[in-house]
């Protein structure tokens, strides 16, 4: 594996973000642009997975071979133009293979979460009229066997074939026979695959994707190549022309964000995709691969947070000390960075007195050892998205010298409405709008979009794509606002704003960014439409709790026992209330019941992106939250 550290470019302004992007992209399919880029340098690494503890190079040649296999297999089993083709797997090198073969054989990708239960995975397919479908392994393919033996799906093709040795199914076939009939067909006709995707044209579906929603069954996203292509030439002006980035694939590749960073805007910018293991080896994984850009929902950031602020709190007092020091230098530096990002000169700014001689000191002592062990030291660029971040996660980092920055966007605008250039931006916004992308402020708050990123619509659903793309805008259900650089603040989803019984306007995703800033505290949900003050129900971080508890000789068997014992309500009134201290009063958290489990995707409680489904847990703990006004 590559592990030279890159070259650091300037800051680029928020006008030059669009310098660099390919004078082709604009015009072309994603097949296209894939096969081009193969083309280019075809023996470059283009992706790694982990193999038995080592890491697997893939390169471009091989990655388009394979695509073009895939393609013609599937075109073989009698996918037509247009046609939808499932996908169910976690993030790995099929993966990509599978979604972008799927395109080049001129078809229209509707990837599924494979955590979603049966009774899901079969309302999408009906409901989009997907007839062949790529599944990881045995799991996925016992949620398909209904619909293959009813008919609404005539062919899965099965990645991993661990436990189905002696499986037999006319519908099915496996990875390698697929993939191999496929070669042989291409090699035969090469033409083939060629001719498939060339009947496609940029306003074309390319991809339907399901939102996970908090309410409702959800509805079928369509986007175009054109959409993608747009979105991928924004992340190319803001990433920087960068050929050989190296990227770490661990969020859902059903996620919008996630897919259009790892799949797509690789063809654009030819970087390299390494494969975490799994979700609980992500932390381990992205010490090895050192990425130059890492994308991360909220939780992820805070875990790490959270991690060095526990392993300092066990630190010697004079590491603590040291650590503290450094940490308060970082963020004065970053403080004068952010003074030069308003500017946009795009200049480096000038420290202060000694602090540029501190800075060195606490960088080459602290920050940067910390930097290389969580993995971090190589990042060019740091966002997060998908949910609102709290501010001192944000500042945390930036003084550790991440630059990390919040970017907004949402399926329906093919992931991207603003976001920050690279370099060190001030907490709480999520950047200026991308180029050739407009956002105007409805009278009730609500942020309205209209760029070449917005869906065609909601895939059989007339009426509710009309009801949010309209006056050629889309209204986006969030709630923001402009500060006084531009740059777009969200304070909260519009549905989700809370009005107490006293009328006052609450946004509880504020309240619960900061809950969750605690080591202790996992997740919150908090409560308070109609009612006379806010409350919340928190979920444990049962790791740091248990290691609290046998720290503090807290006896305990199940972890629903410690959920309930008195010392932790204890510890986590002193959480709340440490929080309450940088709240207004009608913000303030008055009650708070502590849950004896973890919010779960299989009960519904959470979307796959692990946003909490707000109407569902508040009926389901309707008897704990009542107990609360009492």
């Amino acid at each position: 594996m590559n592990t030279k550290a890159p070259m650091r470019e300037p800051p680029l302004t928020h006008a030059a973000m669009t310098a660099s992007v390919p004078a082709e992209a604009d015009r072309e399919t994603l097949p296209a642009l894939f096969f081009a880029r193969a083309k280019l340098r075809p023996d470059a690494t283009a992706l790694r997975r982990k193999r038995l503890g080592l890491w697997e190079e893939i390169s471009w040649r091989q990655y388009a071979e394979s695509v073009r296999a895939f393609a013609a297999a599937l075109i073989d089993a009698g996918v037509k133009p247009g046609e939808r083709v499932g996908l169910i797997c976690e993030n790995r090198a099929e993966w990509l293979v599978s979604d972008v073969g799927i395109l080049a054989a001129g078809g229209v990708t509707c990837a599924m979460y494979t955590t979603s239960a049966a009774e899901q995975i079969a309302y999408i397919v009906r409901h989009s009229g997907t007839r062949v479908i790529v599944a990881e392994n045995e799991e996925q393919l016992d949620k398909l066997l209904p619909l293959l033996d009813a008919g609404d799906v005539h062919r899965v093709v099965v990645i991993d074939p661990k436990g189905l040795r002696h499986f037999r199914h006319d519908g099915v076939m496996f990875w390698d026979a697929f993939l191999a009939r496929g070669g042989e067909l291409a090699a035969a006709e090469p033409e083939r695959v060629p001719s498939a995707w060339a009947e496609r044209e940029k306003r074309d579906v390319a991809i339907l994707v399901y939102t996970s929603g908090t309410t409702g069954p959800p509805k079928g996203v369509m986007l175009s190549h054109e959409n993608i292509v747009w979105a991928c030439t924004c992340l190319h002006g803001v990433l920087g022309p960068n050929e050989g980035d190296e990227y770490l694939s661990f969020l859902p590749l059903c996620h919008i964000a996630e897919r259009t960073i790892t799949v797509f805007n690789q063809v654009v910018n030819g970087s390299v995709v390494s494969f975490a293991e799994t979700l609980d080896t992500v932390r381990d994984n992205l010490a090895e691969v050192r990425p130059h850009v890492f994308f991360a929902v909220p939780r992820i950031w805070e875990k790490l947070y959270n991690a060095v602020e526990l392993k300092m709190r066990d630190s010697t007092w004079s590491k603590r000390r040291a650590y503290a020091w450094a940490l308060e230098v970082g963020r004065l530096v970053a403080a004068a960075r952010q003074r030069a990002a308003n500017a946009e000169t795009g200049a480096a700014p000038a420290l202060p007195g000694t602090l540029g001689v501190q800075h060195a000191v606490a960088d080459f002592t602290v920050l940067r050892p910390l930097r290389e062990k969580l993995g971090l030291d190589r990042v060019r660029y740091a966002l997060s998205g998908a949910a609102p971040i709290s501010p001192d996660v944000i500042s945390f980092f930036q003084a550790l010298g991440v630059p990390l920055v919040e970017g907004y966007g949402m399926t329906e605008s093919t992931a991207i409405i603003s976001t920050n250039a690279i370099g060190f931006q001030p907490p709480g916004t999520v950047g200026k709008p991308v180029p050739g992308l407009e956002i105007q402020i409805a009278e009730d708050g609500e942020i309205l979009v209209s760029s070449p990123g917005v869906m065609l619509g909601y895939f059989g659903d007339a009426a509710a794509t009309r009801e949010v793309l309209a006056d050629g805008f889309l209204h986006t259900g969030d709630i923001g606002e402009f500060d006084a650089h531009g740059r777009l603040r969200i304070t909260d989803r519009k549905k989700d704003l809370i009005i107490t019984a006293g009328g006052k306007n609450i946004a509880p995703q504020y309240i619960e960014s900061k809950l969750r800033m605690s080591a202790y505290i996992h997740d919150a949900v908090v409560v308070g439409d109609r009612r006379k003050y806010i409350t919340a129900l928190v979920i444990l971080d049962e790791d740091n709790l248990v290691a609290w508890a046998q720290a503090q000789r807290v006896q305990f068997g199940a972890y629903a026992e410690l959920a309930k014992s008195e010392a932790v309500t204890k510890l986590i009134g002193e959480e709340v209330e440490k929080v309450n201290a940088t709240l207004t009063h009608v913000e303030a958290v008055k009650q708070f019941r502590v849950l004896d489990r973890p919010l779960s995707r299989d009960e519904g409680e959470l979307t796959p992106t692990l946003k909490v489904r707000r109407n569902i847990v508040e009926k389901k703990y309707t008897p704990l939250i009542d107990s609360m006004y009492r």
